[in-house]
């Protein structure tokens, strides 16, 4: 028997005892009346919100609760109203068995999967176990969407250093530097990504380092200094010690390039101290003007404010959307989709809408958005300066 029926019986039996006490039960919500006259839609995820990553997690969870409400007060799909249930995991995967577990308690029938790669590993397994569809905002490791019930919103870490690899190679660069985390899957996945697309007559300074020797990177700057471009493809806290060490180090005319473990970065460091440029591939800029994107900082700083604003939140918020419009699209063909439709059926239907061509037009993230049969994202991506 998988594992959430193992713990609903658990959970039945003790709500059993406590009936007399407490008929109405705080779970069991997705059947229920609680969003709207046709009962309410259930969309689960498990993301950081407490811990080093929750800057992550906090913006996953605002910007979906955000397009949810929005969803919502729009009326929904046909009056069936939608509910985000947030879970933390700390991006610890031995807490994704037991957040899951929760999630399906509560109702849960199509998820966001998890918001970092190492509990989205876990989380995916037990996904396909019970055949519920998730798209990702931000789970990025190539093997996230192994299984066909799996999506993603973000770019794949095998085409984040494949893409980073297109543009060095169209840069006119003769000599690079690299700054990597080796014992990262995240960090380390992307740069075997990009050595293997970048051109052989590119020469590369390569550093590297663990996380038990991410204070001190002075020797890391020593070899890197003569480099007038640093490809980083690491996460913002190490980024922001490697920065403040070598600003006085590293010429001032040598570009920083990451991909999306940079996002969060301008509230680690003050930028301005940074004689450096600091750049980032990405598929969202927060310093757009119009479009989307544009509307989703506008409508995100007024709520929440600019601390958390990341691509992770603007990815989050267009995979609510993308799932919403699916969904809203099934409906329109003749297929019925309510708050009682159980998990399996509906990521049978959501599965065959997303690899059969859907488009997601405009989002804060791109534009034409379509998935691949293997589940990775189909969209442009940018240099994006932060600084």
């Amino acid at each position: 028997m998988k594992k959430f029926l193992a713990f609903a019986l658990a959970t039945v039996l003790v709500v059993g005892l406590f009936a007399g006490c407490n008929a109405a039960g705080n779970g069991g919500e997705a059947g229920s009346n609680n969003g709207g006259d046709k009962g309410t839609i259930v969309i689960g995820m498990s993301g950081p919100l407490t811990g080093g990553a929750a800057i992550y997690g906090t913006a996953v969870k605002n910007s979906a609760e955000m397009a949810v409400e929005e969803i919502n007060a729009a009326g929904g799909l046909n009056g069936v109203m939608f509910k985000l249930e947030a879970t933390d995991d700390q991006h610890d995967a031995t807490k994704v068995a037991t957040n899951y577990a929760n999630l399906m308690n509560k109702g849960m029938q199509v998820s966001l999967g998890t918001v970092t790669t190492a509990p989205g590993l876990e989380f995916k397994t037990l996904a396909q176990e019970d055949n519920v569809f998730f798209l990702t905002p931000s789970a990025s490791g190539d093997e996230i969407p192994e299984f066909d019930n799996g999506f993603q919103m973000c770019f794949a870490d095998g085409n984040q250093g494949k893409v980073a690899a297109d543009y060095v190679n169209n840069a006119n660069l003769s000599k690079i530097g690299v700054f990597y985390r080796s014992d990262d899957s995240y960090s380390d996945g992307i740069y075997k990504q990009f050595k293997e697309n970048l051109s052989t007559s590119i020469e590369v300074v390569e550093t590297s380092f663990t996380e038990a020797t991410s204070t001190d990177f002075s020797a890391q700057i020593s070899q890197l200094k003569e480099c007038s471009f640093i490809f980083m493809p690491i996460y913002y806290q190490p980024a922001a010690v490697f920065m403040e060490q070598a600003k006085s180090l590293i010429p001032a005319e040598t570009t920083y390039y990451g991909c999306d473990g940079f996002d969060g970065l301008a509230g680690q460091i003050d930028l301005s101290t940074i004689p450096q440029e600091v750049s980032m591939l990405s598929h969202f800029d927060a310093t757009a003007t119009d479009g989307k994107a544009a509307e989703f900082v506008k409508k995100y700083t007024e709520k929440y404010g600019a601390e958390t604003l990341n691509q992770f939140g603007a990815s989050a918020y267009d995979c609510i959307y993308a799932i919403y419009g699916a969904m809203k699209e099934l409906v329109e063909e003749g297929k019925e989709i309510n708050a009682d439709t159980d998990a399996s059926d509906l990521c049978d239907m959501l599965k065959a809408k997303f690899t059969g061509g859907y488009t997601l037009a405009e989002a804060a993230t791109g534009s034409n958005i379509k998935w691949n049969e293997d589940g990775t994202v189909d969209k442009g991506a940018v240099k994006y300066n932060l600084k």
